[in-house]
């Protein structure tokens, strides 16, 4: 139990969501106020004011902007009780609002930690620019190397965060307006009590609110996208309904918003969207492309996964093609915004080499020579499933051939750990980074416990009936298509208005089915990509409420009364989730790892060098500041090379050969962990055991790290000792050569 002491007072600023609120207003100018007799002139002015002049502006009826203005509302409700459950949910499981400044660092663990800390960097730098100076010139992260870790990480959304959050403290500080309120906590138990503070000035929480307020605008981007894609307003809830009755399987963004999916996500729903609306489109504007490529460029930017859904979209999209849904011009004009976002990309991730190299890049550039060269393969392969199957195989093989070609000119090996644990997953091939990968329940098979979850709120099993229906009409045009002598049914752009409307109209679905399908098997290999498959599974859900699939139910009262009996059959687990998530309450402490970091901001010098488990040495550069050697973004093929090394500590190796390693990289001090030397999550996944797959010779033997908990001489220094930690130094070159 806490006791909360007020310590500091003020009357707190306006929060950020009443900030984000865009409430329709009055347009600026004449008042809106019709004299009399001047009736008839109002609406045919050429300048009309507010929302009649909104109306008019979109060419809108009366009852269709009452639709759209009703929609508008319902995706604002959706995007609020979004915001607001993510913000209590982290609250009750962390209690973040009582935790020092130290604690709320150790809250964000693993790769959370190392993003948060380039952040802190930017925030605490003299200036914006030296702070980002800071960061693109880094020498504590790999120590000695000095890296570009935006370039290396991701980090446009903490170098975007952090200069919001100095102009937001500085307009505050200018004018003189409290925007925290700081507190005396006792935290009982003997403890010294600390210091911690609530509101958008503090740091961490200006941090989590921005990531919980974008994440409550994707959820009325969903709304929005349901009720776009069925043609219903009722899709839209179902939308949103799915979402939060599945909403453990959908995201979890509530228990770490630091991670790149939190900033990346959104904006995948965004671009969906839009490539919606332009499959839909018989001739997309400019505009449209153009708002495609940016959303792409925002989705692509964060997070270096990024590229891997977009491969999947392209393929989707390449295969809708093929089968004569997408017309030749428009997937061309798709390809080109792909091709020119990725180019820019490139360019503001100062040529990170894995974004050329990448499987999505390649097949960008295949599936535009394929659709170039669709005459000749018209010419060479009879039309129908021959020519089908033969531009298929033609775009996997010169995807894979191009791939490995750039690969091989730049010299890029930073993502040959994708291929590991993709073969791994087909074959018996293991090695130590791919365990290091499957080990980690995230990274295993989807386990069988999620579909049933799936089962009992029913998103399955609608999942399955919308699926099935859009298959089977599929089959239906592919066997006309084939009565037809195999002529596609999109062979030009000239094609009749109506023709071309339903065709638009089932390509889209089409699309969406095969989307789906991709990331069903995402999800299937690697269960941490549910996070892809669940959402979208909630947007296939909306057309349930489609006339175009579900006519057949009857009138539309009829329909929708049906879409209702089921919602509340969903309701009844789904209201037991979210029940349970509320009923997670917790706080946060970790007494251990805070006296550890204590001891090394009171012990060592400033210069010292750790190395150690990539969550802890995360939490050891953002709290202590100290120069690391290896960090938890593995995605580097050199930081797995020095992995490897500082982990040969729980392998079977002499003792000397484990102090070379460290000596090798410039290490001080070592800190282990026991938990890490005996901790297996499953038979073969022990640390010793990893490393028996790298290290036969030695098969065995007793764990280093067993020796090294009970004596750490002749080879360390025992300098610091708990229950949980353990901090080694180890000897400097000089020392060992006397």
């Amino acid at each position: 139990m806490v006791a909360k002491n007020r310590k500091q007072t003020g009357k707190s600023p306006a929060t950020q969501t009443d900030r984000d609120r865009s409430p329709l207003v009055s347009l600026p100018g004449k008042s809106n106020v019709r004299r009399p007799g001047r009736e008839g002139k109002a609406f045919n002015s050429s300048h009309p004011n507010g929302l009649s002049g909104i109306r008019h502006k979109l060419g809108l009826t009366p009852s269709a902007a009452l639709k759209l203005g009703t929609t508008l509302f319902l995706a604002a409700l959706a995007g609020y009780l979004h915001w607001y459950h993510l913000s209590q949910l982290f609250e009750n499981d962390r209690h973040f609002s009582h935790l020092s400044n130290l604690e709320k660092e150790m809250a964000f663990r693993t790769e959370m930690g190392l993003y948060y800390s380039y952040y802190k960097t930017i925030i605490e730098a003299p200036s914006f620019l030296s702070g980002l100076h800071m960061v693109m010139n880094d020498n504590l992260t790999e120590y000695p190397l000095v890296i570009n870790t935006l370039k290396r990480f991701n980090l446009y959304p903490e170098v975007v965060l952090a200069s919001w959050y100095r102009m937001y403290t500085g307009v505050m500080g200018y004018f003189g307006i409290p925007t925290k309120m700081c507190w005396s906590i006792n935290r009982g138990e003997g403890l010294t009590p600390v210091d911690s503070c609530e509101g958008m000035g503090d740091p961490a929480y200006f941090y989590v609110a921005c990531v919980f307020l974008l994440n409550g605008l994707m959820m009325s981007l969903f709304c929005g996208y349901g009720a776009y894609l069925s043609g219903s307003r009722l899709g839209g809830i179902i939308t949103t309904l799915c979402f939060f009755f599945n909403h453990g399987e959908s995201t979890r963004v509530m228990w770490t918003p630091p991670l790149r999916e939190s900033f990346a996500y959104p904006f995948l729903v965004l671009q969906m969207l839009l490539l919606t609306y332009i499959l839909r489109t018989r001739n997309p504007s400019r505009t449209a492309m153009v708002a495609l490529g940016i959303s792409n460029l925002c989705f692509m930017l964060p997070w270096q996964f990024a590229q891997f859904v977009l491969l999947t979209q392209v393929a989707s999209l390449f295969a809708s093609y093929i089968l004569g849904y997408l017309a030749a011009a428009k997937m061309q004009s798709i390809l080109v915004t792909h091709m020119i976002t990725l180019g820019v990309c490139f360019i503001l991730m100062f040529g990170n080499s894995m974004l050329l190299t990448s499987f999505y890049a390649s097949s960008l550039v295949s599936i535009w020579v394929i659709i170039a060269l669709r005459d000749r393969f018209a010419q060479v392969f009879k039309p129908g499933i021959v020519i089908w199957v033969m531009q298929g195989l033609a775009w996997v093989g010169s995807t894979v051939l191009l791939k490995f070609l750039l690969s091989t000119i730049l010299g890029a090996s930073d993502d040959a750990h994708i291929s590991g644990l993709i073969k791994s997953k087909f074959t018996s091939y293991n090695d130590f980074h791919t365990l290091m990968y499957t080990c980690a329940a995230e990274f295993d098979f989807m386990e069988l416990e999620t579909p049933l979850r799936y089962l009992k709120t029913l998103l399955l099993p609608i999942n399955v009936l919308v699926v099935a229906l859009i298959a089977g009409r599929t089959v239906q045009d592919i066997v006309r298509t084939l009565r037809h002598g195999g002529n596609t049914s999109v062979k030009t752009d000239d094609v009749d208005e109506a023709t071309g409307s339903e065709i638009a109209a089932k390509g889209e679905l089409v699309y969406h089915s095969l989307q789906l399908v991709a990331f069903a098997v995402l999800a299937i290999l690697i269960m941490r990509l549910k996070l892809f498959l669940t959402p979208h599974m909630c947007i296939m859900a909306s057309l349930i409420c489609s006339r175009q699939l579900f006519s057949w139910i009857g009138e539309k009262f009829k329909h929708q009364v049906t879409v209702v009996v089921i919602m509340a059959i969903m309701a009844v687990q789904g209201v037991a989730n979210l029940q349970a998530q509320w009923a997670i309450i917790g706080e946060f402490s970790n007494l251990p790892q805070e006296e550890l970091l204590d001891w090394i901001q009171d012990n060592t010098r400033p210069n010292a060098v750790f190395a150690g488990a990539m969550p802890t040495m995360a939490s050891v550069k953002l709290s202590t500041g100290r120069p690391i050697v290896n960090h938890p973004h593995y995605e580097d093929a050199g930081l797995r090379d020095r992995t490897k090394l500082v982990y040969s500590m729980y392998s079977r190796m002499s003792g000397e050969t484990v102090k070379k390693n460290l000596m090798k990289l410039g290490v001080d001090f070592f800190v282990l962990e026991d938990s890490w030397c005996t901790r297996r999550t499953r038979p073969g996944c022990s640390m010793p055991e990893i490393w028996d797959i790298e290290d036969p010779q030695n098969v065995g033997k007793i764990p280093l790290c067993t020796h090294m908990s009970r004596n750490s001489r002749p080879h360390f220094t025992t300098v610091f000792s708990s229950d949980i930690y353990k901090v080694l130094k180890v000897p400097k070159v000089t020392e060992d050569l006397r």
